[in-house]
C-alpha cells in the first residue's frame, strides 16, 4: 500500500510539472525569435520596405531593413538603403511596446543640383554612396496570433559625403505590419 501511495505522489508531481510548462507556454505562446514587416507609407511615396527583425531576449533585438525607390519624381533624392539597427525594448510583453533603436544606413542618394543661369534647369550629380549613424524610437503591438503593428521614426547624419550631396541627413518613418514566427 506504501509502495501505491508512493508511486501516486510522484506520477502526480510530474503531472502537475508537465501542466504548469503547459500553461507557461501558452501564456507566452508570442514569444517567438523571428519577425519580417513590410512598410505600409513607403509605397505612398513610391518606394517599397521591408525589414527582418530577431529578438536576443525579451527586451533587445538586431534587425535590418531593406528600402528601394521605384517610382522617382523630382523631389525624391533617395534610391536606396539597407539599415541594420539594434532595439531596446521598454514593454512588459516579450519585446513588444516602447522601443528606442540605434541604427546605421548604406544608402544611395542623388548628387548635388547644379542649376543653370536661368535658376530653373540643373544637372545632376552623380549618386553619393554613403554611410548614416542615427537613433530612432516608436511603438510595438503584438497579438497572440503574431501579428504585429509597428510605429517607428529615425533621424540620422550622412558622415562621408555629405558635401557631395543636397542633404546631410536622413529620415526613417514607418508604420508597418508584419509576422512574428
Amino acid at each position: 500500500m506504501k509502495k501505491t501511495f508512493l508511486l501516486l505522489i510522484v506520477l502526480f508531481a510530474f503531472y502537475s510539472v508537465k501542466a504548469q510548462t503547459q500553461n507557461e507556454t501558452d501564456a507566452n505562446s508570442y514569444q517567438k525569435d523571428n519577425e519580417i514587416k513590410l512598410n505600409l507609407i513607403s509605397p505612398l511615396l513610391g518606394a517599397f520596405e521591408v525589414g527582418y527583425e530577431r529578438f536576443l531576449n525579451k527586451n533587445s533585438s538586431l534587425g535590418i531593413s531593406g528600402f528601394k525607390v521605384y517610382e522617382h519624381s523630382s523631389n525624391d533624392d533617395m534610391n536606396y538603403y539597407i539599415s541594420p539597427y539594434y532595439r531596446y525594448y521598454f514593454g512588459k510583453k516579450y519585446a513588444s511596446g516602447f522601443f528606442v533603436e540605434g541604427f546605421g544606413m548604406l544608402t544611395s542618394i542623388d548628387g548635388k543640383k547644379i542649376y543653370a543661369a536661368d535658376n530653373v534647369t540643373y544637372t545632376e550629380g552623380k549618386d553619393v554612396y554613403d554611410l548614416a549613424l542615427g537613433a530612432g524610437f516608436g511603438w510595438k503591438l503584438v497579438t497572440k496570433k503574431g501579428l504585429v503593428f509597428e510605429a517607428n521614426t529615425g533621424y540620422g547624419r550622412l558622415i562621408f559625403n555629405a558635401a557631395k550631396t543636397d542633404h546631410d541627413q536622413v529620415l526613417k518613418l514607418g508604420l508597418s505590419i508584419g509576422y512574428r514566427f
